[in-house]
């Protein structure tokens, strides 16, 4: 009887490998662009030519030898790591010596390339089935060209089951972003069948390159917070020894586990030392996040998490942004959040997807909580996220041209004022109430300007956040009687712990309410309304909105002073429980735009 299963041939076996590394254009670029970013590189230009499914990356990294060239395409050939212990400390974004062997498998490959060391020529190497073939000089700056050509023609059945050309080009625009975005010092320019695509300009941070992506969003509108943490130490050993050497490579099943590197790596003495390299090294979070009075988003779609320079699926950490800025924007809308973890190594299992787009982290509780205290402090108004004058150094600039030329005279003492109004004076940002207009807004002044602040939503904001904090049923003096209620009503009031008894043919007796409400004459009409749904959260929003200062009610000087001193206090002072703004700003350099006071020509015209 002839045998069923049989091993199958070397050939076969790359064939499917690279058919799990490689599986459309997307991945082509991703693997070759990760590449050139480990490389060094700070310029990147990205080729498609999609209808005959050919991608070209060229970058000025620091480029291969013709030694590297020969051998770079063959199976687990990397520069990244060295031996098992690098398993434990990889900040590369490959490291697995797959992508150019699985792309040499399903596709033409020509590589181009001088290292950056001197005296050296550029070499043009051209591979057949992962193996260099035809070798020539080739003139080349430092920095390497990759040509794929002819994708998957050797797996036609792949190309028919691929999304059309216009849905992954949408992939690829949509993960350059992602990668510009973890890498905001790079340039970039991304041409389709030799026209130019898209470009993205370098920035020093992702707040500088964001505005690139959405158009409607401008660098004010975004807040950047880097945060410094200690790194939480593992709780037992085991924490670190959990991953074998497959899971951490993602070695193809049928190779060989090396035991022997295994044991290396899990040994006691490796895993102190590792131990005491992760509580050694420090951790940052990077922060862009959209100030919800300003920006928002109708899908969470610029919800982003990205770890150790790799955007990441992090269902976790995504629902924590989420959570924190619940009830600061307005109702179906989203934030525009991206949320960068910088951390050592052994803190992350990249083993939760072959392609790397999903993560395991460890100790996420303390990074959930360090995630909503650092989107708390970025909410708060500070001196960082106020609006910037924009234009004041043209307009310098332009009138000191002007001076030179004898034609203008500068008010120095002004200028001096409108300087230090941008910088140093704002920092106390101390409000002083001053007026009531139209007994709703409360004219505050501070060192650089002028507010407005609605004060039924400023009021509304801090006793919400006073509900949060304290959330307060209390015995009523005399019981309040509801009648038709609806058995759904009946239930909702029930969930939040306020207490129904049926006193008569549909009528129900109320025993308890919100200390907020008990006091108010209308405390059976809030009750009402607490009870047509929503969560707990929901009826705390309800419960400050009836309760905060209506517009149209006079405050005295200390009653708007109070009320500004306790709503600066608050943890989200943006906007109001709804998502709407609470304040106008009206700085002191847009108001002297606004009076022409810039055309200052000395002291003689009474200025």
């Amino acid at each position: 009887m002839s045998l069923e299963i049989q091993t199958l041939p070397d050939e076969v076996v790359d064939l499917i490998a690279a058919g799990e590394v490689i599986d459309s254009l997307a991945a082509v670029v991703r693997e070759l662009v990760e590449n050139s970013l480990d490389a060094g590189a700070n310029r990147i230009t990205i080729a498609l030519n999609p209808e005959l499914w050919q991608v070209q990356v060229i970058d000025n990294g620091k480029g291969m030898s013709l030694e590297d060239l020969r051998i770079c395409a063959q199976p687990h050939s990397t520069s990244k790591i060295r031996t098992s212990q690098d398993l434990w400390h990889i900040t590369s974004l490959g490291f697995r010596g797959e992508a150019l062997h699985s792309i040499a498998q399903v596709a033409e490959l020509t590589i181009c390339s001088r290292a950056n060391c001197s005296n050296t020529v550029g070499w043009k190497v051209t591979y057949q089935e992962a193996k260099s073939e035809g070798e020539s000089v080739v003139a080349i700056a430092t920095g390497t060209i990759v040509t794929v050509s002819n994708l998957f023609a050797k797996i036609p059945v792949r190309r028919r089951g691929l999304p059309p050309l216009s849905q992954q080009l949408k992939t690829i625009q949509k993960l350059i972003y992602q990668i510009a975005l973890c890498h905001p010092q790079v340039t970039w320019r991304v041409k389709q069948n030799n026209s130019l695509w898209f470009a993205i300009s370098p920035g020093t941070t992702a707040k500088d390159v964001l505005p690139q992506f959405l158009r409607r969003v401008n660098s004010s509108d975004l807040h950047y917070l880097k945060v410094d943490l200690e790194t939480p130490a593992p709780k037992k050993e085991q924490d670190l020894s959990q991953f074998s050497v497959d899971q951490l490579t993602h070695s193809h099943p049928t190779q060989p586990r090396n035991a022997a590197t295994f044991e290396l790596i899990s040994s006691p003495r490796n895993l102190r030392s590792n131990e005491r390299q992760l509580t050694a090294n420090k951790s940052q979070i990077e922060l862009v996040l959209g100030l919800p009075d300003r920006c928002h988003r109708h899908r969470a779609d610029w919800v982003k998490v990205s770890v150790n320079n790799r955007f990441v699926r992090s269902p976790e950490l995504e629902q924590t942004i989420l959570n924190s800025m619940a009830k600061t924007l307005p109702r179906n809308r989203f934030p525009v959040c991206l949320l960068h973890l910088h951390t050592c190594p052994s803190q992350v299992d990249w083993n939760r997807h072959p392609a790397k787009s999903e993560i395991y982290l460890h100790s996420l509780s303390y990074w959930q909580a360090e995630t909503e205290q650092a989107i708390s402090q970025a909410l708060k108004l500070n001196t960082v996220n106020l609006p910037v004058a924009v234009g004041d150094r043209r307009i310098g600039k332009i009138l000191k041209v002007a001076e030179a030329s004898r034609k203008y005279q500068i008010d120095r003492q002004l200028t001096a004022k409108l300087e230090a109004t941008n910088t140093s004076s704002i920092n106390s940002l101390k409000l002083k109430a001053v007026a009531q207009v139209n007994k709703t807004y409360i004219v505050a002044e501070h060192a650089s300007g002028v507010w407005l602040v609605e004060q039924h939503i400023a009021h509304e904001r801090v006793l919400y956040e006073q509900l949060q904090d304290c959330w307060e049923l209390v015995p009523l003096k005399s019981s309040i009687t509801l009648e038709h209620l609806r058995p759904q009503q009946i239930e909702q009031l029930r969930k939040l712990e306020i207490e129904t008894e049926l006193f008569g043919e549909n009528i129900w007796a109320i025993r308890n309410a919100p200390k907020v409400l008990a006091e108010r004459d209308d405390c059976a009409d809030a009750l009402i309304e607490l009870s047509w749904g929503g969560d707990l959260r929901s009826a705390q929003v309800a419960t400050a909105c009836r309760s905060a200062i209506r517009n149209g009610t006079n405050l005295s000087l200390e009653q708007m002073q109070n009320l500004l001193n306790s709503w600066q206090a608050a943890r989200n002072p943006r906007t109001c429980p709804h998502g709407r703004p609470i304040y106008l700003s009206l700085e002191e350099s847009s108001l002297s735009r606004f009076f022409r006071r810039h055309w200052v020509i000395g002291k003689s015209h009474g200025i």
